[in-house]
């Protein structure tokens, strides 16, 4: 083999080497980012009744709900369980609002917010930020576990759609209201 030829093939070796490893590198993320987040159907974000969770025992305690997408709202994040409860969008004589089961009814769950949590808000990750959602009223903007978790904690009960994977909140995506 002449000098050329072993230029030509160090060259296409490394070549190979650098596509193998953009294909590792960026074909793996999105993938791996994509089976850790299945696509469920979505609730209307401001639908009238409340989902149900048929087979769910809500006679044996707080417990994840299945696999899929909750409108909802958490009402309480301790020792790494966050409460959480459907919601419906109730029409008022002067006032429009979300609200959640009766007092005393036991319909409500409880999972650990995922440490990759998704957080998408309707008003930014600053106070003051403006609205950030789509034309669903739905948030869009993308902000920290941190943010999350804080919003939480000040006894706001926010609706929003809930994934949980198993066993996991995964993803938040607040609804807007005025």
């Amino acid at each position: 083999m002449n000098t050329s030829t072993l230029t030509r093939r160090a060259a296409l070796s490394a070549a190979a080497a650098t596509m193998s490893f953009a294909v590792l590198a960026g074909g793996l993320a999105p993938a791996a980012g994509a089976a850790s987040l299945p696509a469920y159907p979505e609730p209307a974000p401001y639908g009238r009744t409340f989902q149900t969770d048929p087979g769910h025992d809500f006679t044996k305690g707080l417990k994840p709900r299945k696999n899929g997408v909750l409108r909802g709202w958490i009402s309480h994040y301790s020792g790494g369980l966050a409460e959480y409860q459907p919601v419906r969008y109730a029409r008022g004589k002067h006032v429009d609002r979300f609200v959640g089961p009766r007092e005393g009814d036991v319909t409500g769950y409880a999972a650990p917010i995922a440490s990759n949590v998704i957080f998408l808000s309707a008003y930014g990750c600053k106070p003051g930020s403006g609205t950030t959602m789509d034309k669903r009223g739905v948030g869009t903007k993308r902000c920290s576990r941190t943010e999350l978790l804080r919003r939480i904690k000040t006894g706001q009960k926010q609706p929003s759609l809930i994934w949980t994977v198993k066993g996991k909140i995964v993803k938040v995506a607040e609804i807007f209201t005025s």
